[in-house]
């Protein structure tokens, strides 16, 4: 069977028992086919890790999947990519960390620098529009089955339905995310204080208000003066946005913005842009925009640079708080804190799928596709990469037709 060692585990601490437990060459295989695979952000990569290594697999119960989904939105640093390495961590301890780790990263980071290097050429990013108008709506319909599955172990009675709720129109209001996962994790550890001791309900509250007041401020980039670059600056860069940006590729986009247009000059807001770009449209972690902007710096050197820069503090975050999370959900109160986050972090996740779909499904063909895709889903318990790529193709084909038609 390869080095997957199927053999029976012990129960988890959710109490569901986990079937198999995964190779090294198994888990550096699957993260090296999401690396090329796993199109559409976060959200996506997080779904389609959920179905291979929790459907497909598994290796992890929803519920352990879940408080892993909750860790990483509570640390520093792209969210897929610390799902990935957390996962590597629980099935083949540090070695599984740095295999899933950079089996993700790795394909990404060269797909970006193969691009990078057909900018400086050419000047100008190769179209994918026909490519992305059918990869969008199957992306739609993975992150929407994961949410129903995760949903339903995640909402386990009617407090954490309505936090979820409250969560879900806290995000469409704007709120910061990281203040949604804090308070929604706040509000159900005092929910469980109060019904085991009264008393305690203000200090173990005061470590979390103090959190969510501090995290969210570590995220404002600081006034850098101008200066020349070099392959240091660079990586202290990219180290520094690594181990303090919480929220999207759109927070990303602001942090560089801020500072290496505004303050150190080095890019133009063009070539930020396309970067950004590209790191929306290549499979892998949204962070390879590092990849890009190093490569149109310094060449390959600075690209390497720039990419361990902003996924170093990831393997740190993750390597210092992976024994840590069995331990929270062995903790009544701080298991209650869990199940709060865990919730807002779907609700986090519904909200980026509802505003994405909006682009993603745009005429009766999309529309079409995405159902397909969601059909095909529930019924048979298909790769989701075979999915996407499916999605490619059909939307090559219908762009094909339309402009011959």
């Amino acid at each position: 069977m390869d080095d997957l060692t199927a053999r029976q585990s012990e129960p988890s601490e959710s109490g569901s028992p986990r079937a198999v437990s995964a190779g090294k060459v198994e888990l550096a295989r699957l993260f090296l086919k999401l690396g090329f695979t796993a199109f559409g952000g976060p959200a996506a990569h997080i779904a389609m890790m959920e179905s291979e290594v929790v459907r497909r697999r598994s290796w992890l119960s929803r519920e352990e999947f879940l408080d892993l989904l909750g860790a990483v939105n509570l640390i520093p640093g792209p969210s897929s990519t610390e799902m990935a390495i957390f996962i590597g961590y629980r099935q083949a301890g540090k070695l599984g960390l740095l295999l899933a780790g950079c089996c993700f990263i790795l394909p990404a980071a060269v797909i970006v620098m193969a691009i990078a290097w057909a900018y400086q050429r050419y000047g100008k990013l190769p179209q994918a529009e026909a490519l992305f108008y059918g990869i969008k709506p199957v992306i739609i319909a993975i992150v929407a089955q994961a949410l129903w599955r995760l949903g339903r172990s995640a909402v386990k009675n009617r407090t954490l339905a309505v936090i979820g709720l409250g969560a879900v129109l806290a995000s469409g209001f704007g709120i910061n995310p990281l203040s949604v996962l804090f308070g929604s994790g706040a509000l159900m550890m005092i929910g469980q204080a109060i019904r085991t001791r009264p008393k305690g309900v203000t200090a173990c509250f005061a470590p979390i208000l103090g959190a969510a007041g501090i995290l969210p401020a570590a995220t404002t980039g600081e006034a850098v003066a101008a200066t020349a670059f070099s392959n240091g600056a660079l990586f202290l860069f990219f180290l520094k946005v690594g181990a303090v940006l919480f929220g999207s590729g759109y927070v990303l986009l602001a942090f560089l913005r801020a500072d290496l247009v505004e303050h150190r000059h080095w890019l133009t807001e063009n070539q930020l842009l396309d970067a950004v770009a590209v790191g929306q449209f290549t499979p892998g972690p949204v962070f390879t925009t590092a990849t890009f902007i190093g490569y149109i710096l310094g060449g390959p050197v600075s690209a390497v640079v720039a990419t361990i820069g902003i996924f170093l503090p990831s393997f740190v975050f993750v390597a210092l708080s992976g024994p840590l999370v069995p331990r929270l959900r062995r903790s009544p109160t701080a298991g209650a804190f869990l199940d709060g986050v865990n919730v807002a972090s779907l609700a986090l996740m519904a909200v980026v799928t509802w505003q994405l779909g909006g682009n993603a499904i745009m005429d009766t063909f999309t529309l079409l596709l995405a159902m397909g895709a969601a059909f095909v889903l529930i019924r048979f318990r298909i790769n989701s990469a075979w999915l996407v790529l499916g999605g490619a193709v059909l939307g090559v084909v219908a762009r094909l037709i339309h402009s011959h038609g």
